[in-house]
């Protein structure tokens, strides 16, 4: 079996083809709170950072705000990560998708459209009304439950 790639002839064998293998799909995470402002985005921010891209981390939420809370945004700044650029959206951008794993952040959200191999409940405060140091412990917790989930699907570095 040949096979011609830019003017160059690779040959397989049998055996050879028999053993190559396809390139390593990346986890998908799925983090849903109700209104897509605070916890859900963090939780994808630090998933993106922690996983230094080896997952793709998404967000949404069953009745989204339309934008992410500015403290969020200020609180994620503290740790040099601009939640800004993140939008609000909706658990109806996901319906039918097939997602690794679907973590719930404490809000009675099931997202049963969602096709999710695993799914999790983190019982998570909104920090939304919360003080300037209980908003912080709030993002601490979901990062460091997000690098717990991270470690649980990607192999440690070689």
């Amino acid at each position: 079996m040949a096979i011609t790639i830019q003017a160059k002839t690779i040959h397989t064998t049998t055996e050879q083809k028999d053993t190559m293998t396809e390139p390593t799909r990346k986890p998908s995470l799925l983090f849903v709170c109700v209104e897509n402002a605070n916890r859900s985005q963090m939780a994808q921010a630090f998933a993106t950072l922690l996983s230094q891209g080896a997952v793709d981390a998404f967000s949404a939420g069953s009745r989204p705000s339309g934008q992410v809370n500015p403290r969020a945004i200020q609180f994620m700044r503290e740790l040099d990560y601009n939640l800004s650029t993140h939008e609000s959206k909706s658990l109806d951008e996901f319906n039918g998708q097939q997602i690794d794993v679907a973590v719930t952040m404490g809000c009675g959200d099931a997202c049963p459209a969602v096709k999710a191999g695993r799914r999790e409940e983190w019982n998570i405060p909104d920090p939304k009304h919360l003080s300037d140091d209980e908003f912080r412990a709030i993002r601490d917790s979901i990062r460091d439950k997000v690098q717990t989930l991270i470690d649980s699907l990607t192999p440690p570095p070689a």
